[in-house]
């Protein structure tokens, strides 16, 4: 491993190694539709947040990249399967992802519908065989952190939730589930690769998800508020014009950045003690909160 590499290094190789990963897997196999509109939705974009946080939680537990490929994909596929599902017209009703026509505006309702339920069973195909420690039990923390416990339970409390404004302590459990959860799953799971870890070291891996998951989500409102379509690659306001309560809608601009300072902080002191084992980790929760996309 080099761990004298810049974080932009870093990052970059990464990204293509899981771009690589997922485009093995999502074989095209003679351009069958179903294929193809799943390989639109997965390939060629994104920032490919939660396969690096899986690298860099496998490289803090010394494990072998190619260990941290499947969780690194399964935790992606489960991530590009949410975002499908969430632009449909009886959800948000988005026509732009990552700077492109969304799935079903390409590829049309039903068959987008058909990719995100594929991607999500390929998700756990993938782990279920991967060689990661127990299987099974990584399977169910995958699936705990997409269900009605985590993402899939976020995203029904903010369907629930718009026109009315949450104060922060209801905002924050909310997105605990609707963002935070999958970015838990994608730590966990990569450390999972590795040599077990003592519960202090798997405490302070959590600890840290929890904080960058949040502060990746109040980041997302603040860019939402304040960026342009060129910039983000989709259309921004959405939240503000459906009446959705975010960050920026309870705190304003100014202490919204304030409020992700803050738990970038507490990310990075959850994870002081370990030094240069934790450096990207570290760095992620940085990028996450200086990104501008």
């Amino acid at each position: 491993m080099r761990d004298d590499l810049a974080f932009a290094v870093w990052s970059r190789e990464r990204q293509q190694r899981i771009e690589g990963v997922l485009d093995g897997l999502l074989d095209a196999r003679g351009g069958a539709p179903l294929v193809e509109a799943m390989r639109y939705a997965t390939l060629g974009g994104g920032k490919r947040m939660r396969p690096l946080l899986a690298y860099a939680a496998g490289e803090f537990a010394d494990a072998d990249p190619a260990v941290v490929d499947a969780v690194a994909a399964s935790v992606e596929m489960v991530h590009a399967y949410s975002l499908v599902h969430d632009d449909l017209p009886c959800m948000d009703d988005d026509v732009l992802r990552r700077g492109r026509p969304t799935c079903h505006v390409r590829h049309g309702e039903a068959m987008a519908l058909l990719a995100g339920d594929a991607l999500q069973a390929a998700a756990f195909a993938v782990l279920a065989r991967s060689r990661v420690r127990e299987p099974g039990e990584a399977c169910a923390l995958l699936a705990d952190a997409a269900g009605m416990d985590g993402m899939a339970g976020g995203q029904a409390i903010d369907l629930a939730a718009v026109g009315h404004v949450l104060p922060l302590d209801e905002l924050s459990a909310m997105h605990r589930r609707k963002t935070g959860a999958l970015i838990g799953a994608a730590v966990a799971l990569g450390a999972q690769c590795g040599r077990p870890l003592p519960h202090d070291e798997v405490d302070a891996l959590r600890g840290y998800a929890e904080a960058a998951g949040l502060a990746f989500q109040v980041i997302d409102d603040v860019l939402d508020a304040e960026g342009s379509t060129a910039t983000l690659g989709k259309t921004p306001g959405k939240d503000a014009a459906s009446g959705k309560p975010t960050f920026v809608s309870l705190l304003g601009l100014d202490e919204a950045r304030r409020h992700a300072e803050a738990l970038r902080a507490r990310a990075g002191a959850a994870l002081a003690r370990f030094g240069t084992r934790a450096r990207r980790l570290v760095e992620l929760a940085d990028w996450i909160v200086l990104r501008q996309h």
